[in-house]
């Protein structure tokens, strides 16, 4: 890889933004690029890197790199060059193939405290494909071996900046908890949970309503955390905060899935009875 592409792409990883690399696979015929060429095309459809030839091979890639960038699948585009001309001002006339490989910012998980429940949510956060993030004092590599960061040294939680389609759990269990809170309503932060009892959820939201959060804000809170599963163990529990930030970000209702027996029709009926 070229090392300026590589350099480009090290430095949109880091600013997390969405880019797809488009690559020449087959060429047929006279074409302007050749096979593997690339071009690096930015979140607003924009080659910002390279180059997989001009006119309409490149309005085509920068089309699809938008549409894998929302769906984030890949995709091979066929792309006929009638209209491409060569230099000589002659039609291409070739055809060429092009791979388009959207890489989006993975999702982050917050996790804000400490203890086994946070110590499982992590691995899960992990498993789902989430880039897990512990703001802890106390946190350690060998408690949270899937976190891809640890923050010890964020008692403001001044670090704690959540994006839109970040997911937040706060597991504090302390008189701090309004505190973080506080700094992740005023986040675009996609979900929002506190791990509690009932007693202790309804408390820190009275003490925010206190402090003159306003009711929208606070409607984004899960509190208490995770989907009623019985949960006891902090293993049950972590998986039900898991389960619901699946439901969240895939759109799921939490319903059974199961599938009730039909109702027996008329004819049925009639020959169950004679």
């Amino acid at each position: 890889m070229n090392e300026t592409m590589l350099r480009l792409l090290t430095e949109f990883n880091a600013q997390r933004r969405a880019y797809a690399v488009a690559t020449v696979v087959e060429t047929v015929g006279s074409v302007s690029a050749k096979t593997s060429a690339k071009a690096v095309i930015d979140d607003e459809g924009r080659v910002v890197f390279g180059w997989v030839g001009g006119g309409c091979a490149e309005s085509a890639a920068c089309s699809a790199a938008l549409q894998c960038i929302e769906s984030g699948e890949p995709t091979v585009l066929e792309i006929d060059l009638d209209d491409e001309v060569l230099g000589a001002g002659m039609p291409c006339g070739g055809h060429m193939r092009v791979f388009v490989d959207p890489v989006n910012p993975k999702p982050r998980l917050w996790l804000l405290g400490h203890g086994r429940v946070a110590e499982v949510l992590c691995a899960f956060g992990d498993t789902i494909g989430l880039e897990v993030i512990v703001n802890d004092p106390g946190a350690t590599a060998q408690q949270y071996p899937a976190a891809q960061r640890i923050i010890t040294d964020d008692l403001d939680y001044e670090q704690l900046d959540p994006i839109a389609d970040d997911y937040v759990v706060i597991a504090t269990q302390h008189k701090g908890d309004h505190e973080s809170m506080q700094r992740v309503l005023a986040s675009q932060a996609r979900y929002i949970a506190l791990i509690a009892s009932r007693k202790r959820a309804r408390l820190v939201l009275q003490y925010l309503r206190d402090l003159g959060v306003g009711e929208a804000a606070l409607a984004r809170v899960m509190a208490p955390a995770g989907l009623d599963l019985g949960a006891r163990t902090p293993e049950e529990i972590a998986l039900s905060v898991i389960a619901q930030i699946v439901m969240t970000r895939r759109g799921g209702s939490g319903k059974l899935k199961k599938t009730e027996p039909e109702a027996p029709s008329a004819k049925r009926k009639a020959a169950e009875t004679a």
